[in-house]
């Protein structure tokens, strides 16, 4: 009896800590019928469906609870990337305890109930980011104690009313980027949320000018407000946040100068007022922005000289300068001090002098544009040391040397882009002979040197650029025939000879090009180190450049090859202005993909194939100024082109050119195979018949009187 009795003891303890444990993690009623009410208006993917079906909402998926006085509230709801979708019920305001509320990466949809949040003291994150929310946002007030709001990446309009922060005195961070916001830009959100440090109001409609009111935000780290439509100058209470990192308000109409007060901002890690309409020089003191790391200001009207103490920003990564009117002696400024810099950008200026040695200094160069300015001289041989760089964009200067650029920049390992377009002018294209040795160049995937007006032959070391997927010689002077080891080169895919002597057929190997036959580059999506400009359309990345095969104006010859008909993934095809001949080929509708053909300006003949009114995708074709004739195909888009692609073609006709199609009559001489041979009698003319009988008649009557003679 006495070892029963702890026995008993203990196993009444245990019944009470189990009623306990169950009061603690059962949820108070009000919140479980708040979270089925949510969960009926919700749907979630049938492959990982959300089972709200215990009684205790506690122990649901995503639900997170904590005791208050012994009393147990839903204090957390986070479902983020869960693939559900539905709209929220005013049924969550009744979650009054809710601290954590993260609904983001789903498919939400519809508008927010007005009082969603009211009743939400304790709220303190609130993250509805990338879902597809809509309508105007019109919460009656953020809680007390919210800390974040993330509202990015959904479908809101109208203007935000600043007396919704009225009550948010501890808000750090709010972010309405990506939606369709219009109006103002709330400035006076720093009055009632001076704690703010994150201000995130980029890719929206907002408009007008920034009021004073940002600079309230003495704690403000991270301002974003680009890609809207804001006007005017530079908001001036701004310059007093030394708090700030981040300043970016890219992709506006802001005009005005660069306040030299923005030196003030000692811990400014990126500044992008890139795509604006600022105007006047940058401040001379430029250079105490120490801590500086990224500086766009491409795209706009700046002026002036580069200040000397630019190059003292020395944690520069980036700089970004191009398309201003910037100008002055570039090789005067020492680079060698921005020993972190890995792409610099001065392109489209009015710099004048020789490209900066002290530019080889800066070995983590993985980027250098100095295209479009007034540059003389030679690539210098220093260059041959940046191992690193990527890209190199010198084209539209004044240099000299092609060959000893080559035989420097070969060296540079990593280059993948080089554009030396309008450089070099009437030099001699570097030989074999010249680079026998060439050893380099082995991840080069663009190559230009259009318009340099470059003299000799295609050369066949280019045939070893075996990651060449660019190759632009277009607007020079080389004549000779088309290489037939073009059509081995693995990776090429755009090929541009326009307006050269070239001479001969084009090579039927051209239709072996297999970057053109079969796509084995969808998988590279990299993006490249600067955008480039490729027929007047910014590229960021090669796999987005339209496939092409461009040898217009020059001396070719003979019959378009039928093999091109296998460059399936070919979109445009420029055949113009040569002395190709004979009929177009059938063939040419295999190029499914094709947007431009243009065959204009030589001597074919025969007809327009019927069959190219298969190219679903055609939106520009031109045969003018040949030898064709017969009917304009009709349907596809040969609906839509105009008379201008057909003129200069005598023989042609239809009712584009106003000329009618007459068709001569076509007897029938149709006759079923199976008949008797007799029955090919029928189609004997009947004069023939009469003419036959007429004949034996006339035979029969002379024998008959020479018999009656003898």
């Amino acid at each position: 009896m006495r070892r029963a009795q702890p026995m008993l003891t203990l196993s009444f303890l245990l019944v009470i800590l189990s009623s306990l444990y169950v009061n603690i993690l059962s949820c108070n009623e009000v919140d479980r019928d708040s979270l089925i009410s949510f969960y009926r208006q919700i749907y979630s993917p049938p492959t990982a469906p959300l089972n709200w079906s215990s009684t205790d909402c506690c122990q649901w998926e995503g639900i997170g609870c904590t005791s208050y006085n012994g009393v147990t509230r839903v204090t957390q709801l986070s479902l983020p990337g869960r693939g559900l979708a539905g709209s929220i019920t005013p049924s969550l305001g009744n979650l009054s305890f809710l601290s954590y509320l993260n609904l983001s990466h789903n498919q939400f949809f519809g508008p927010l109930p007005v009082r969603t949040f009211h009743n939400l003291n304790h709220l303190e994150i609130l993250d509805l980011s990338s879902n597809r929310f809509s309508g105007l946002f019109q919460p009656d007030s953020f809680p007390v104690y919210v800390r974040t709001v993330d509202l990015s990446s959904n479908r809101f309009n109208g203007s935000i009313d600043p007396s919704c922060f009225h009550r948010a005195m501890n808000l750090i961070s709010f972010n309405v980027s990506n939606n369709s916001f219009t109006g103002p830009i709330p400035s006076s959100i720093c009055r009632s949320s001076p704690l703010l440090e994150v201000l995130d109001f980029s890719i929206n409609e907002f408009g007008g000018h920034i009021f004073h009111g940002i600079g309230g935000c003495s704690n403000l780290q991270v301002f974003r407000a680009g890609f809207n439509s804001l006007t005017g100058w530079l908001p001036y209470d701004l310059y007093g946040v030394k708090a700030l990192k981040e300043i970016s308000l890219p992709n506006n109409h802001f005009s005005g100068p660069i306040n030299s007060r923005i030196v003030l901002l000692s811990n400014l890690n990126i500044l992008e007022l890139h795509v604006n309409e600022l105007s006047g020089e940058l401040p001379l003191n430029i250079g105490l922005l120490s801590s500086l790391e990224q500086l766009q200001l491409h795209t706009n009207s700046l002026n002036g000289t580069l200040p000397p103490s630019l190059t003292d920003c020395s944690n520069l990564t980036t700089l970004l300068l191009r398309n201003n009117h910037f100008g002055g002696e570039i090789s005067s400024l020492d680079f060698s001090k921005l020993q972190r810099l890995q792409a610099i950008d001065l392109g489209n200026n009015s710099f004048t002098g020789f490209i900066p040695s002290s530019l080889c200094l800066c070995r983590s160069l993985t980027a250098v544009r100095l295209a479009y300015n007034q540059l003389v001289g030679e690539v210098p041989p220093c260059m041959a040391s940046l191992r690193s760089l990527s890209h190199l964009s010198l084209s539209d200067n004044y240099l000299s040397n092609v060959l000893g650029a080559l035989k420097i920049l070969m060296h540079c390992d990593d280059l993948a882009v080089l554009f030396t377009s309008r450089c070099f002018h009437d030099e001699m294209m570097p030989n074999d002979y010249d680079l026998m040795h060439l050893t380099g160049f082995r991840n080069l995937q663009i190559l230009t040197f259009g318009g340099c007006r470059l003299k000799g032959e295609i050369p066949s070391w280019i045939g070893r650029l075996r990651k060449l997927k660019v190759l632009n010689l277009s607007y020079n002077q080389i004549s000779g025939p088309i290489p037939t080891w073009l059509g081995a080169m693995p990776s090429l895919f755009v090929v541009n000879f326009t307006q050269n002597f070239l001479s001969g057929d084009l090579p039927r190997e051209i239709g072996l090009l297999p970057a053109l036959i079969a796509d084995n580059s969808s998988s590279d999506l990299s993006s490249l180190a600067l955008p480039f400009l490729f027929d007047s359309n910014q590229y960021n990345r090669l796999f987005n450049l339209p496939r092409g095969l461009k040898v217009g104006n020059n001396n070719l010859s003979g019959n378009i090859p039928v093999e091109i008909g296998r460059l399936k993934l070919l979109q445009v095809l420029d055949l113009s202005n040569n002395n190709f001949n004979g009929s177009i080929p059938d063939e040419l509708s295999s190029l499914v993909k094709l947007q431009k053909l243009d065959m204009s300006g030589n001597h074919l003949s025969g007809r327009i194939p019927e069959s190219l009114v298969r190219l679903n995708f055609l939106s520009s074709f031109n045969v003018t100024n040949n030898d064709l004739e017969g009917a304009i195909p009709k349907g596809g888009q040969f609906d839509t082109f105009s008379d201008i692609s057909f003129q200069g073609n005598p023989k042609l006709c239809g009712n584009l050119l106003q000329r009618s199609c007459i068709v001569p009559e076509q007897v029938d001489t149709t006759h079923v195979e199976d008949e008797p041979d007799e029955s090919k009698w029928d189609t004997i003319p009947f004069g023939l018949g009469y003419f036959v009988g007429f004949f034996a008649v006339s035979i029969t009557m002379v024998f008959h009187c020479s018999g009656r003679r003898e």
